[in-house]
């Protein structure tokens, strides 16, 4: 029989492997269900990726450089991902309204739509450190 502390070892590690693996399961069907084609035939990621490629002429550096910068609060695992989603949500926008250029003020909305609201403080707090005034944007945050 087990006992004394082999027995908890062997409990604290079915515990912490039956937990990781949920942890894991629910990442993996969270970017499943980002994959499944909806009523147009594309998926969520695929426009995705189709305003991205649809817009990547529009970017100028300073451009590209204030996103890295809103980016920049993201944990690194995580900012190829999040850098990605956002530059999709600007070219949506920036493709909807026609835009030359994308410019400052398309970066800050497409930003703002694209990042859940637990986010948005530091998002302010980055806007606050690059002096950029907040004041036109609240009605979307």
């Amino acid at each position: 029989m087990l006992h004394g502390w082999f027995l908890w070892f062997i409990l604290f590690w079915v515990v912490f492997l039956a937990g990781m693996m949920a942890i894991g399961g629910y990442f993996m069907f969270r970017k499943f269900l980002k994959k499944m084609p909806k009523e147009d035939g594309k998926s969520v990621m695929d426009w995705e990726e189709h305003y991205v490629n649809e817009s990547r002429h529009l970017w100028g550096q300073e451009e590209k450089d204030l996103l890295e910068d809103l980016v920049s609060p993201v944990p690194e695992l995580f900012r190829d991902v999040a850098r990605h989603k956002i530059a999709g949500k600007i070219g949506e926008i920036a493709l909807k309204e026609k835009s030359t250029k994308i410019t400052e003020d398309l970066v800050i909305r497409g930003y703002i739509q694209a990042t859940p609201k637990r986010d948005h403080k530091f998002l302010r707090k980055k806007l606050f450190e690059n002096k950029i005034d907040v004041t036109p944007y609240e009605h979307l945050f």
